[in-house]
Order: structure tokens, then sequence, then C-alpha cells
């Protein structure tokens, strides 16, 4: 849902600060005053194109920021973590700014965005409907996932999705090998080489650091054996060793002990002393007989460690890592195997093929369904806004080949006239129209709609009276469940909306600038008194006002 909507010096905007609701809000005053350039505002934060002429006359730069709740929208919220552009739970900050030279720079959640970025998290969050903004009901991919969560589709076709990717990984598979047969056969008789000599060597990671620690011990056995001898008579077995001379100090300091408490302290130190220098004459002892000169075992080990060094120089790798070697060789053997038979890369093949195209008939049967439900639907709808007649269908083409999506592209079809043969969306409907068919769908698939966030332009277009009542009811209706916003010069419409913001426009200095007032409910009497009336307002008009907007209530 969208929070708040910031503008500095867009257009004839100096400073505006919006805060929004829940449920249905209106935007009116009078033609000129700036209401659409709210949405414009809105849309360029979300990756619309924009250039230098949208700053404000003698400004430096326009900037736009708004703020969204995105605590119901996991999809975004997952899709920001993988583009690394997360910001605070629930929170989206996207900002926009454009400097008067036209260069412009996007930012969500204080990063740096592209364009493309901004209008990838866009789609996530604001669906906008009305003449000359993006359409998300005119994109081929848009009418098909609308079509698909209406039906209750979303998780089949994902399963044919990845049937589709399956299939196409067993094709490459298959082409691969027979475009490369000669190659592979070659290499598999290289590695089935290499695996066998490594095999045959039969050597570890592990008997590699067993090996080297060996023989750094019978390489310096001699030294090691002098060393040992050497500590053993230093500290017990020569005239004057340490031991024995500690010995000799505690004995006699603890014969005078009885004459100077105080020695106490000096034979505690001495003491564990004693006992670590006679653990580490036994330690030696144990040591030094353990130790042996093998010069047989030597030349063994300097086999075995230069058979390693010798296929570690050949494969071009650490002798540590030769069963690495192995392996790798090992599972691209059993790789080629498979690409090896073409009989068999062609049965996974037609397998992978049988296995898609059950799951794609299981979503064309949905889609079928589905369609016409919605067609009948959305028909029913449009008879209620000015286009009585008006027929809607969804046409399921066939595609070539396997597809993703599967074998069928729908596409949302209209006639606005009775009689004349439903024509493809973006051809046929005009900015009216479109945005009336967005608001049939829109009711029709509210439980569905995944966007918070609907606003409405032009929706009123060409439509007065009874009509424009619906109109009202239907977008009040979208509002229970969505975030509904709507531009309108209609005050029946005005009058449905649980909110009402009035856009004036003010000329102060010689600059003309755009202000937004939130109405209370005495100032929207007024101002739907001033839709019903024109310049010359009543009190039959206000009364008249009053009287819709308790209708509403009432009815609410």
């Amino acid at each position: 849902m969208l929070r708040s909507l910031s503008i500095r010096d867009f257009v004839i905007v100096d400073r505006m600060d919006l805060e929004f609701a829940s449920g249905f809000t209106v935007l009116t005053g009078e033609t000129g005053a700036g209401k659409s350039i709210l949405i414009d505002a809105l849309a360029l934060v979300l990756g619309e194109r924009g250039d230098a002429l949208v700053v404000r006359q003698g400004a430096e730069r326009a900037e736009l920021s708004a703020e969204f709740d995105t605590g119901a929208i996991k999809e975004l919220t997952r899709w920001l973590a993988a583009n690394e552009l997360a910001g605070d739970e629930c929170v989206c900050l996207m900002r926009r700014v454009i400097d008067g030279s036209g260069r412009s720079r996007g930012f969500i959640n204080g990063r740096a965005a592209t364009l493309a970025q901004l209008r990838q998290a866009g789609e996530f969050l604001v669906d906008i409907h009305g003449q000359n903004q993006h359409q998300s009901l005119l994109r081929a991919g848009s009418q098909r996932d609308l079509l698909d969560a209406y039906g209750g589709l979303a998780e089949q076709a994902g399963r044919v999705a990845e049937a589709c990717r399956e299939l196409q990984r067993r094709r490459e598979r298959r082409v691969a090998f027979e475009t490369n047969a000669a190659a592979f056969a070659a290499e598999r008789e290289q590695l089935e080489w290499q695996a066998r000599e490594l095999e045959a060597l039969n050597f570890t990671a592990d008997e590699w650091q067993s090996l080297t620690a060996e023989h750094a011990r019978l390489a310096h056995a001699a030294s090691l054996i002098e060393a040992a001898q050497s500590g053993l008579e230093m500290l017990s077995e020569g005239e004057g060793s340490s031991l024995s001379q500690v010995n000799g100090i505690i004995a006699r300091l603890d014969n005078l002990l009885e004459y100077d408490a105080r020695l106490k302290e000096i034979l505690d130190v001495l003491e564990p002393a004693q006992v670590q220098l006679q653990e580490a004459v036994y330690a030696l002892r144990r040591y030094g007989e353990r130790l042996d000169m093998d010069p047989q075992r030597l030349r063994g080990v300097e086999r075995r460690l230069d058979a390693a060094h010798a296929a570690a120089r050949k494969y071009r790798v650490s002798p540590e890592d030769l069963p690495e070697t192995l392996e790798r060789a090992t599972a691209r053997l059993a790789e080629l195997g498979e690409r090896g038979d073409p009989g068999a890369l062609r049965k996974l093949e037609e397998e992978a093929r049988a296995a898609y195209m059950g799951e794609a008939k299981k979503l064309s049967a949905g889609r079928k369904k589905a369609a016409k439900r919605l067609s009948e639907q959305v028909t029913d709808a449009v008879q209620k806004l000015a286009m009585a007649g008006g027929t809607f269908a969804i046409a399921l083409n066939g595609v070539e080949g396997p597809a993703s999506h599967g074998l069928e592209q729908p596409e949302f079809l209209v006639s606005a006239h009775k009689g004349v043969a439903p024509q493809p969306l973006a051809k046929v409907a005009s900015g009216g129209e479109l945005s009336r068919l967005s608001l049939a769908i829109q009711t029709v698939t509210t439980q569905v709609a995944q966007v918070p966030t609907l606003i409405f332009d032009e929706v009123d277009a060409g439509i007065g009276g009874r009509v424009a009542e619906i109109v009202g009811k239907m977008l009040k209706q979208l509002g229970n469940k969505h975030q509904v916003m709507c531009i309108t010069h209609l005050p029946q419409v005005a009058a449905s909306a649980d909110q009402q913001w009035q856009v004036t426009k003010t000329s102060a200095n010689g600059k003309v600038l755009s202000r937004v007032m939130v109405l209370d409910q005495e100032q929207r009497v007024e101002e739907i008194a001033r839709m019903l009336g024109g310049l010359r307002i009543t009190e039959t008009t206000r009364k008249h006002a009053a009287e819709m907007l308790k209708a509403v209530n009432s009815k609410s």
C-alpha cells in the first residue's frame, strides 16, 4: 500500500507531501489544476521515462519519493533481497531525481537502482489504469498471469515451466552429443585412461599427510635419536643432571623449613618443577625407545611419494588433490556415458516431452474453463459501464513449439458495440473504454489480484448519470480489498469515495503552483456541489451534494 508521496519542484508543484489512506480516494478539481500531475509523479518514481521538462521552471532538479507498506507482498520482499535492495522490514522507499539537463537517478531503499529495477519493483506495488500510462492490461504476459491467477492455475503454470526447462536441458544434451560425438569419444578415452592410472595409484589425501610426516621422521631419525639421548643425559642420567640438582635443592630447603616458614613458598614452586622434569624424562625415554633407524622403510616411503609427485606433475595438480582429480574424471565419465548412447538420449528427451505435454494439457484445460468464466463475468460487468452490447472475450492462441508458459498465449479481445467482432484490446479500446474494462476486470478478479494499489484515470470518460453511480460503487467495492485512487470529474463517483482530495491551481509572484487539500465533510459537500453546478453554486446544488453523500454512506 502507498503510504506517502513527496514531490519537490515537479512541473507546477513546488513542494507537496501527501499521506495516503486505505480504501477508495478520489482526486477532484478544475480542469488543468494538476490532478494528473500526481499520477505522473508516482509513475516516474515507478520507473517511467522522464526528461528535463518535468523540472519546475527556475529549479535545479525535481525530486520525487514514495513510501510503500510491503508487509503483504512477499514476492517483492524476495525480489528486493535477491537484488540486494532490501531495507527496513515491511517498507519499500523509492526515490527519483531528475536534474535540469534531463539526467535521472533512481534509488530503492537508499541504494542506487536502474530504471528497469524501479519498473520491476513498481509492478509489485501499483497498477495505473488510464490513457498515456503503463497498462499492465495490454501486456501479453500480464494477461496470461491474470487469467492463470483467476483460474487458480499459478502452480500448474509453474510445473509447466519446470517441465519445459527439463525438456530443453535434455534436448541440448542430445544435440550436443550428435554435434560433438567424435570429440566426446576422444575425451572419454582419455578420461578412462586417466581414471585407470589414478585408481591403480590408489592415493588418498590422508595418505599424503601421513607419508609426509613419516618421511620427515625417518629422514631425520639419527638427529632425533641423538637429541633424545642428549636430553636424557642432561636431565637425569649425566653427572650434575638437572633433575638431581633440583632434587638436592628441594631436600636441603625442606630440612631448613623448620627454621624459616617463608621457604615453604619457594618449595611450592620447586616441587611442581621437579614433577614436570621427571615427566619429561619418562616421555623422552619412551620416545627414544620407539625411534628406529629404518633405511628400507625410508626408501619405500620415498618411492611412494615420488609416484604421487609424478602423477601430480602429469595432471598439473598438487599431490593432495589427486583424489579429487580422480573424482572429477569419474563424474565426467558417468556424464559422457549418459551421452554416449544416442538412442538413450532420444528416449530421455521424448520422456521429457511427454511429461511436458501432460502438464501443458492440464494447464490448457484449466485456462479454457477460466477464460470462458472470466469472459462471461467481465461481459456482464461492462454492460453497466456505458458499453451496452459490448463483449469481452479471451482467445487462447496456439504457440509454436513447447513454450515455458504452455501451449497457448491468452489474448484479451473486446467489442465495444453489439454485432462487432471482438478485436485485440490494444487495437480497439479507447482510453476511457480501456479504463472501464480495467475496472470491470479488476472488480471480477479482486479476490486474486496481487497489486495492492490501483489508480484509475479517465475512468469516467464518456459516461454520466446512472452509469457514473455504478462506476462509483464498483470503485468503492474495489476499495474494500485494495487501495484505490481515482481522478474524476463526476460527482457520483466522488460521492462514493471514502476520502476526497481537492487539487487547485494558484498563482503567486507570476508563478503557477498546484496544491492539494484533504476535504472534510462540509468541504466535500461544497466541492461536489461545484462538480454538479459548475461556476454558480446554489443552495439547491449544495443540498443535492449533501444528499448524494448521505445516500452513499447509508448504503455502505
